[in-house]
């Protein structure tokens, strides 16, 4: 999973800087990272680069779609936007006014909610009261908000970067300071975390409903993957959609998102990185001064029903009006089983470049591939995953001829010698781009707060290189022959169809 182009586009952008040209590296940052942990568990990795005056952050929190409860999917997702809507002191002209009027939006949102649960059998005349009162509320509750305050203030103080991603496994949220505004982010995070206020909460659920028609509705590869993994994972929840199911967020209540801030939000389930411009003693005493105080609470960890072995191969068709796609699952072990490692050599002799097996195979001497992909750790790493390939036929070209040619290529794979010279090319193209992706501190933060949250140790990249420089091909061979088969994958076709057919 080290450089696994399944990662998120935060980690897989910034696995670079600490490798070099002989196999036997140490990466050297092991003495370049201090690690420390606050009495209520906040875990703290700083790391001091002076290059630039400049200092990136990753507050990481070991959480995501995976933790959901039925019946609340989305919520992860949907308290992520809610965490940008400010504070007691942040965001608001006057708390107290606002907070009377946060009482009265619920006590009208949740009747009306009720009603349109009911699905045409709600009482109509009470929806239309209750959604006047409801926007009545929500003009009120508006006129004591300042909008956007926490960007306002960030982007005045020469913020880059700020941002937030929701995954299955994590949450992260993100900024990049001058080095003169290292308390700032002190003062703006340890509150933001303490004393949120989920602010026009009913107007960002609809806005994330609205997000969920345009980046899943209507994108096909969004489609086609979302039921892949529902195909895939029939008890596991890497099999929801991170975004939610829509049935479920469009009546998600506050409280629920509040519960699910408290529950997971702790800061004992939370790493923060610190790259950059920083001094690494008064940054461990501004921590003190900040978050010591934020109150302990314990983390349970859910349980999470562990996935079936698949005993046979799972198809299904997506109907859209789009260019045909096949998208192709197999259930594989995660980190730190070594077969993960293994996989990411598959991955690469796969799909690295236009000299790797699939690209050199469909697209250029077969040419029925306009363009083919694989990745290794789809969609997360905390639990047992898959690897996956992609590929898109030239038109004319039948979704079932290209497939075939793929299980040709993985059956090769199994069964001849790998040439010596092929393996050793793909790892080093492994640490090349160790060397070239994490040139930045933002990459830094990202790739050290990603490893502790869910390798429960950053060190876990300090060893990555050696274990793939020591894999050998019969191992390859051995992982392709029992994981790669028939039984084990799930296939999903995107069917070219008319919006009215």
């Amino acid at each position: 999973m080290i450089i696994s182009k399944s990662l998120p586009s935060v980690v897989f952008m910034c696995l670079a800087l600490l490798a070099n040209s002989h196999p036997a590296f140490a990466l050297g940052i092991g003495d370049k990272v201090q690690q420390f942990e606050l009495a209520n568990g906040l875990k703290v990795l700083l790391m001091e680069r002076h290059a630039s005056p400049t200092i990136s952050f990753a507050m990481a929190f070991r959480t995501g779609a995976v933790d959901e409860k039925g019946g609340t999917t989305g919520v992860a997702h949907l308290l992520e936007h809610m965490l940008f809507k400010g504070t007691k002191t942040i965001g608001t002209r006057d708390f107290n006014a606002e907070q009377k009027l946060l009482a009265r939006i619920d006590e009208v949102a949740i009747p009306l909610d009720a009603e349109r649960r009911k699905a045409g059998a709600g009482d109509a005349g009470q929806i239309a009261r209750l959604a006047t009162d409801l926007k009545k509320l929500q003009e009120q509750e508006n006129a004591l908000i300042i909008e956007n305050e926490f960007d306002t203030i960030y982007t005045r103080n020469g913020a880059e970067a700020m941002n937030a991603g929701t995954g299955y496994d994590i949450t992260t949220y993100t900024v990049s300071l001058p080095s003169n505004r290292l308390e700032l982010w002190m003062r703006l995070e340890s509150e933001r975390f303490a004393s949120p206020v989920f602010r026009q909460y009913y107007g960002e659920r609809d806005v994330v409903i609205e997000e969920m028609r345009q980046s899943y509705e209507t994108k096909p590869d969004r489609l086609l993957s979302t039921q892949l993994l529902s195909a895939a994972f029939q008890a596991h929840p890497y099999g929801r959609p991170i975004i939610g199911w829509k049935s479920d967020i469009q009546f998600l209540p506050r409280a629920v998102c509040e519960d699910f801030f408290k529950n997971r939000y702790s800061l004992a389930n939370a790493v923060v990185a610190v790259v950059g411009d920083i001094d690494t003693g008064r940054t461990k005493k501004l921590f003190e001064q900040y978050f010591a105080s934020i109150p302990a609470s314990p983390v349970a960890e859910p349980f999470v029903t562990q996935e079936p072995v698949q005993k046979g191969e799972r198809r299904f068709e997506v109907c859209f009006d789009s260019e045909p796609q096949v998208l192709i699952g197999y259930h594989k072990p995660t980190v730190p089983d070594r077969e993960d490692y293994v996989f990411d050599l598959i991955d690469a002799l796969l799909s690295n470049g236009r000299t790797s097996r699939l690209y050199k195979s469909l697209v250029i001497n077969k040419k029925i591939a306009a363009a083919v992909d694989s990745s290794n750790g789809f969609p997360g790493a905390r639990f047992p995953n898959l690897f996956i390939i992609k590929a898109v036929p030239l038109k004319g070209v039948e979704c079932p001829t290209l497939e075939k040619a793929i299980y040709a290529e993985i059956d090769r794979l199994a069964h001849e010698p790998i040439p010596p010279q092929e393996l050793a090319k793909v790892k080093k193209q492994f640490r090349a781009d160790f060397v070239r992706n994490l040139n930045s501190n933002q990459g830094l933060t990202h790739m050290l707060s990603y490893y502790q949250i869910v390798c429960n140790d950053w060190r876990y990249v300090e060893k990555s290189l050696d274990v793939i420089e020591g894999i050998a091909p019969e191992e390859i061979q051995a992982a392709v022959k029992k994981y790669l088969v028939q039984r084990n994958r799930t296939v999903g076709t995107l069917v070219k169809v008319k919006n009215n057919e």
